[in-house]
Formats: structure tokens, sequence, C-alpha cells
């Protein structure tokens, strides 16, 4: 991985996990923990449904709607847990 495809694989996660905590009010984990939950939701979405990333294109864009959506269920389960 080159440091480019680096940076811009962190803005992607950036991206999603900010719009992902404007989505699930109140729970936002810092710009760091923002960048982790995107990261980590684009895996979940990558896993859960291989066929949107297609269907999204291969852009930016379709990559950040593609990690927010894996973002938003993650932080609807870490609210779940804690609630429980």
């Amino acid at each position: 991985m080159t440091l480019e495809s680096l940076i811009i694989f962190l803005l992607i996660g950036a991206v999603a996990g900010w719009l992902a905590g404007l989505i699930v009010k109140g729970f936002g984990f810092g710009i760091v923990g923002n960048i982790v939950v995107g990261i980590v939701g684009a895996f979940i979405a990558g896993y859960l449904f291989p066929a949107l990333n297609v269907s999204l294109g291969a852009g930016i864009v379709g990559a950040i709607i593609h990690a927010t959506i894996g973002a938003v269920l993650l932080l609807l389960v870490v609210r779940v847990l804690k609630r429980a």
C-alpha cells in the first residue's frame, strides 16, 4: 500500500465515521475513533453487502457511502450493547 492510498483510505474512513456519527446521534468517538469506526464499517459493509460496492461504483463517493453504511451498522450495534 502506497502512502497516497493509505491517506485516501484514512480520509474515506474519517468521512464515513463522521457521517455515521451524525446519522446515529450521540455516538461519535472523536476524530481518531471516527476514523476507526469508518474503517471497521467499510470492512463490515464489504463482508455483509459485497454487491453494494459494485453497484455504487468504484469511485470515492461510492466507497464513502459503502463505509458509512457499515459504520452506521457498527454504531447501532454499539448502542444496543451499551444499553444492555
